[in-house]
């Protein structure tokens, strides 16, 4: 084997081995009763994921175009794009861009399911355990693991950031990864979001077509 090839694969190994560059590690912080009563409603939602667009046609592309960039990183297409879909409905849900949070769990878990970082963070968007007894209810044993339940928190914990830091996307990405006031991880996210995740703006129609590919 050639030094050449031999540098190759060894950097071929490390990209495939390597965990997500800024794993999450959301910083426990004291919520007022108020705020706690508002995002434990809002991860209590238990309704059928679906893809909100103008149209069924809309949807389907849309569905069609992040199912290809996605192809390489979860090859069975059903569990493809039952993440998809999720992903859209809890964004959306938590009036975010579904594109944005796409970035930010490649950056935070590089899409692996079962994803622990050092700190604990679990899942796709690495969610911190705390955040189940803070906000998901007295009795509740929410896995982190789950798809939807992951998605839903890691969401709702975003939108609580922005909604702290008045809508500040770059001071919310520090919080969600605990690394408040430093640029490389707000600036990774950014990065994936607008190489790898973008798509054309729709306009929401006041009735919009809900379409999911199969049942959830």
């Amino acid at each position: 084997m050639t030094a050449r090839k031999g540098r190759a694969l060894l950097l071929a190994l490390l990209t495939f081995a390597s965990p997500a560059a800024y794993p999450g590690a959301q910083v426990y912080e004291p919520l007022s009763a108020s705020v706690q009563a508002a995002l434990s409603k809002a991860v209590s939602d238990q309704a059928v994921p679906y893809l909100a667009f103008e149209s069924e046609s809309e949807a389907r592309a849309w569905l069609s175009v992040m199912s290809a960039r996605l192809a390489k990183r979860m090859p069975d297409r059903v569990t493809r794009e039952e993440f998809l879909v999720t992903v859209h409905y809890e964004a959306k849900r938590a009036g975010l861009d579904p594109q944005l949070v796409l970035g930010l769990i490649q950056v935070e878990s590089g899409f692996r399911k079962y994803a622990v970082s050092e700190a604990g963070a679990r899942g796709y968007m690495q969610v911190m355990p705390f955040w189940v007894k803070l906000i998901g209810g007295r009795d509740a044993d929410h896995n982190l693991f789950h798809l939807r339940t992951n998605l839903r928190y890691g969401c709702v914990i975003l939108r609580h950031y922005l909604d702290i830091e008045n809508g500040d996307l770059f001071r919310a990405l520090g919080r969600y990864n605990g690394s408040l006031g430093r640029a490389p991880y707000p600036n990774s996210v950014l990065q994936a979001w607008t190489g790898s995740w973008t798509y054309p703006a729709r306009t929401a129609s006041a009735t919009p077509t809900l379409y999911s590919p199969r049942p959830m």
